[in-house]
């Protein structure tokens, strides 16, 4: 029975519909102590003062504890080595202390008694000027510390070849990224057409439903158990271990089912439930409120992009300068500045590039991972500024991609060659479909518009197991964190694998203490990372299976299939063994066989992911409201295993990417407070916003991956808004907003300011 490209709904879809899925904050847990965090108030303030003695006073509360009182033994820079302030606050939102009672109710009342006195100091809120000599710093202590953490670079690895810093900048900036190929002085010089831009992107929100969770406790032999919504589970448990001196196997992490990530759980509470649980001797949980997780979680950094790229006259690419500046916020232990110098140039061909990325430190939230880290912005800048260069060279946008698009073999911007890539087959579906076919019979205000964006994959070692259970089911066994289908997906990789109906397959996602090895869920990777490991440990399962099936049989193990789940000769279903019959035989008093076991091990190079989208839009010229009317995502997928879910990871990814174009922004006012810091203020798709889209999987196996699949999650989000800006411009006879999101205002004021066929703006811009 063929598993693999057959559409079945999700698993875990039924449980989350009737409630029954346990969630990080679902599990009942005796003695549980709740905790709260006090947020700083200031964005950049000394310490002075923490006074408790009204909170520890509340009957109920436990205890008020202060970065002081935490057993942290290591140090080093990052959130994870200073959970709570020390000395500084370095963002309005920073966890100064944290308030632990009986109940919930009784931990936020302790938390409004608490004190906290700072001494303000001038906010770093300008990522430009904060980059320049002489800026103020946006972190005066602690500057020494050791190296941080690797937790944020695990959505995709990039070498970055000539990273350095060659231009005098503040010390702000934390990290540099230098990508350089061929002389871009001469090759701009000697193009036909130039073009250049400047694009600003805002902090943006991962949105998922389930905010920020974990629970800690020691178990009767002293282990540090923790329960949390985390996306990867082996390197918090690598990461709690170092911060408390502990052995690994002394620290036991357990991944819950996840009610969205997107990037965004890394190490977040961890070590405040730990330390709490250590010090007090008792279950601690703690679950953020909505504001607490979008005033001090890990949202993707602001960015602002500078382009500069030119063609000759037939159209080829010729060279391409960029600088990339990223807002680290209070983070300084990881960053992506190598993705973000890579990803600024698009996925084509360039006869010279001269690429660079600077992470700057400024008083606002730890920045974090969101979904293909700074893909979007990337996608946006430069996909924009390639339909001005082919409105200018009179080319249709879209054969302008396919002449320069990047194919198998040819150079990556980090110099390596790409793999195989399906970015040009996902734009010649686009060319194709009967959208952009019509493209010119729309009416006045309405315009259609496209980009094609990518990620280049990650990838980190990964293991399973599967194992034959005396029932005649197959148990597949991972680390992997469960999201996004994962369990479905596993499902349907080892039953093909091994040859029987899916819902004969148990998958079990088990803790660090037992789980083979998995790494991060995040980076489009787990299902060719894992997936690829589980497809091996159902094979070698199978193997072994045939193994037993021959003695049984008196028939060589190569001429066995399973056919109905039952093992047989090829082609003889007459002689054959049902595989629950085998299985009871083996797993048995005096059996003279082995259990039915099989382990997967991989470690694979990159699978770089593409898709192009395609946006029909109608802009309001008297308002500047943009509604999206149709859209079309053409993604590479390699393989897929199961439509239904790809297609969700596709129309999801689609939808973020809507938000990233229209709506969505983490707005800090001038002294560093969030002013947009709950569901009321920041504004999101809702399903009676967002169009029908038409989702076109593209196969371009790739035969590292499981059954030729790749990862699928980040790709569809990463040019949405570069496709809605040039349907915008494409609306409006070229007017270009380099702002994301595109909100009626900018609209309305790029619409102002841009003259009519006539020669005359719509009107003054100072009206609104």
């Amino acid at each position: 029975m063929a598993a693999v490209g057959v559409s079945t709904p999700r698993r875990d879809s039924e449980p989350k519909v009737r409630g029954t899925t346990r969630f990080a904050a679902d599990a009942p847990v005796a003695g549980l102590l709740h905790a709260r965090l006090v947020l700083a108030h200031e964005a950049h303030a000394m310490i002075s003062e923490i006074r408790r003695e009204a909170a520890l006073a509340l009957e109920g509360v436990v205890a008020v504890l202060t970065a002081a009182d935490l057993p942290l033994v290591a140090t080093g820079r990052g959130r994870q080595y200073e959970p709570l302030a020390r000395e500084e606050v370095i963002y309005a939102g920073q966890p100064v202390a944290m308030v632990v009672a009986e109940s919930e109710a009784r931990a936020e009342d302790g938390a409004e008694l608490v004190e906290v006195e700072l001494e303000p100091l001038e906010p770093v809120l300008d990522l430009e000027a904060a980059g320049r000599p002489g800026a103020p710093r946006a972190r005066v202590t602690g500057l020494d510390d050791a190296d941080g953490s690797d937790l944020g670079d695990a959505h995709a690895t990039v070498s970055a070849a000539g990273v350095g810093q060659e231009e005098e900048l503040s010390e702000n900036v934390l990290d540099t990224a230098r990508l350089s190929n061929g002389d871009v002085d001469a090759a701009l010089a000697g193009s036909h057409v130039v073009v250049s831009g400047r694009f600003t992107t805002p902090w943006m929100y991962q949105g998922y439903l389930e905010p920020q969770t974990a629970t800690a406790w020691l178990d009767p032999d002293g282990r540090l158990t923790i329960w949390s919504a985390t996306q990867a589970t082996f390197s918090t448990r690598d990461a709690l271990a170092r911060l408390f001196g502990l052995p690994g196997e002394r620290v036991r992490v357990a991944s819950t089912p996840l009610g969205g990530a997107f990037g965004g759980k890394l190490m977040i509470i961890d070590p405040l439930v730990a330390a709490a649980a250590v010090v007090l001797r008792r279950p601690v949980r703690l679950v953020m409120t909505r504001s607490e997780d979008m005033a001090a979680a890990n949202p993707a950094g602001a960015e602002m992009l500078s382009l500069e790229l030119g063609a000759d006259a037939d159209g080829n690419l010729t060279g391409i300068r960029t600088r990339v500046l990223v807002d680290r916020g209070a983070t300084d232990d990881f960053g992506v500045e190598s993705i973000a110098a890579m990803l600024s140039c698009g996925s084509y061909r360039w006869a010279a590039h001269e690429l660079t990325a600077l992470g700057i430190a400024t008083n606002r939230v730890t920045f974090g991972a969101y979904r293909a880290p700074t893909a979007p912005p990337a996608a946006f800048a430069v996909e924009s500024l390639l339909d001005e260069l082919a409105g200018r060279l009179e080319i249709d946008p879209l054969e302008l991609r396919l002449r320069n698009v990047a194919g198998e073999g040819d150079r990556s911007p980090a110099g390596p060659p790409f793999p195989i890539f399906g970015a040009r087959d996902c734009l010649e579906r686009l060319r194709d479909h009967p959208r952009w076919s019509a493209r010119g019979e729309l009416p006045d205000g309405e315009g259609i518009g496209v980009a094609l964006g990518w990620w280049p994959g990650g990838y980190e070692p990964a293991a399973a197991a599967c194992r034959l259970d005396a029932d005649g089911n197959l148990t597949v066994i991972t680390g992997a964190a469960d999201m996004s289908g994962v369990e479905t997906g596993f499902a349907t990789i080892a039953a093909e694998a091994f040859g029987i109906d899916p819902e004969r397959i148990r998958v079990v996602t088990a803790d660090t203490s037992s789980a083979p090895y998995a790494g991060m869920s995040g980076g489009s990777k787990v299902t060719y990372t894992v997936g690829r490991a589980v497809e091996r440990a159902a094979i070698e399962a199978r193997e072994r299976l045939f193994e037993v099936a021959s003695q049984e049989l008196e028939i060589a193990p190569e001429d066995l299939e399973i056919v109905d789940g039952a093992v047989r000769p090829a082609g003889v279903p007459a002689k054959g063994l049902a595989i629950d019959e085998l299985a009871s035989r083996i797993l048995q008093f005096g059996s003279p066989h082995p259990p039915v076991e099989g382990h997967g091990r991989v470690s694979q190079p990159q699978a770089p992911q593409s898709a192009a989208h395609l946006s029909h839009v109608r802009v309001d010229r008297d308002t500047g409201a943009v509604t999206v009317l149709a859209h079309v995502v053409a993604q590479d997928v390699g393989r897929a295993l199961n439509p239904a879910l790809v297609e969700g990871q596709m129309r999801g990814g689609t939808v973020q990417g809507l938000g990233w174009a229209l709506l969505e922004q983490l707005v800090h006012d001038g002294h560093g407070q969030l002013t947009t810091g709950t569901f009321v203020d920041y504004a999101m798709p809702t399903a009676g916003t967002v169009p029908a889209i038409d989702t076109e999987i593209v196969e371009v196996p790739v035969p590292e991956g499981p059954y030729g699949a790749k990862g699928v999650g980040e790709a569809p989000v990463v040019a949405v808004a570069g496709a809605v800006a040039n349907a915008i411009a494409a609306a409006t006879g070229g007017v270009r907003v380099r702002e994301l999101p595109m909100t009626p205002e900018r609209v309305w004021r790029a619409l102002a300011a841009h003259p009519r066929p006539g020669g005359a703006p719509d009107r003054a811009p100072q009206s609104l």
